[in-house]
């Protein structure tokens, strides 16, 4: 696939520019109300990806010709968690595309049993091989970013394409390797003595009976979402979560820029996610929301994003 090249005349946001709108993308985050989340931007593309797994429900906002931007949700999630940043990066210039992981709401027929030959299981290699296909529809590289569970798969795709990277962006993403849970705030503890079966039935609870008070229309989209996804494929997500693999050293190798993007009331400690930025050397995000900036703080992490993007010389 052919690699973008900047386009003359499109709108660049620098570094300094960026800044100098913080205030004002902090206003418009704290404006948010409830809102629909199936309803996606004006001029958005759904499509189904043929991917090894089976067929992806796919989204995409921009202009097929510009930079591509990767958003990748994360466990029980989907490609309407990006839908207030989609429109965003659109308008700076971005082709920005997202889809459903095998198994997940939309993307719930396809899986393991997919794969030629089936496999039982959906591993690490079957969410790996569906990322790499999608990244390679298109041109490259691209801006990829991974949100919670994803993260991680960002950081497998990047180790094994480097070459296909533009810059990487962790959202909320596990920020320690092995049982990823074992630092989560309160309850990490109990971690070590729970099953992923067990332990994607507690958070399929706790997300069911809106344990983050989440606004109504969230809710509502949620536990509609839940009427589609797998629960094999959740339980599967857990158990790969519970065997984060160690990246750093080959992460901090790579020389594109990048971000770790969290709220200062995340699952995990915000020490936790500096120790992971430092490990990998990416700068450092925080913002006064929790686990899920892309739904409560948008305009600033799109804001950092496109600063990311004007580093790594890639940009609209």
């Amino acid at each position: 696939m052919g690699a973008f090249r900047r386009r003359s005349g499109a709108p660049a946001i620098d570094a300094a520019s960026a800044a100098s709108t913080a205030d004002d993308a902090v206003v418009l985050d704290e404006a948010i109300g409830d809102l629909d989340w199936r309803v996606l931007p004006p001029g958005a593309e759904r499509t189904v990806f043929d991917a090894p797994s089976g067929p992806l429900a796919r989204i995409a906002v921009g202009p097929a010709d510009a930079p591509r931007v990767l958003l990748i949700p994360g466990a029980t999630g989907s490609k309407e968690d990006f839908v207030l940043m989609l429109p965003l990066l659109a308008a700076a210039g971005y082709r920005v595309e997202s889809y459903d992981l095998a198994g997940q709401y939309e993307s719930f027929a396809a899986g393991p049993h997919r794969l030629s030959p089936p496999r039982e299981r959906y591993d690490a290699r079957l969410f790996l091989d569906d990322l790499l296909a999608l990244i390679d529809d298109g041109g490259t590289p691209v801006h990829v970013l991974g949100y919670s569970f994803a993260g991680t798969l960002a950081q497998q795709a990047l180790v094994e394409r480097p070459d296909a990277f533009a810059s990487l962006a962790l959202l909320s993403a596990p920020p320690e390797p092995g049982q990823a849970f074992r630092g989560v705030k309160r309850i990490g503890a109990l971690s070590a003595v729970t099953t992923p079966h067990q332990g994607a039935a507690l958070m399929l609870w706790g997300i069911r009976n809106n344990l983050n008070k989440v606004p109504p229309g969230r809710l509502a989209f949620v536990r509609e979402r839940f009427e589609l996804t797998r629960r094999e494929s959740v339980d599967d997500l857990i158990a790969l979560m519970m065997d984060t693999p160690d990246l750093r050293a080959e992460v901090l190798a790579a020389p594109i820029p990048k971000l770790v993007a969290v709220g200062a009331h995340d699952l995990w400690p915000l020490e936790l996610h500096e120790a992971s930025a430092r490990a990998i050397g990416a700068r450092l995000a925080v913002y006064a929301t929790g686990h899920s900036p892309c739904e409560t703080a948008p305009h600033q992490l799109v804001r950092d994003l496109l600063a990311l993007y004007d580093a790594s010389g890639l940009r609209a």
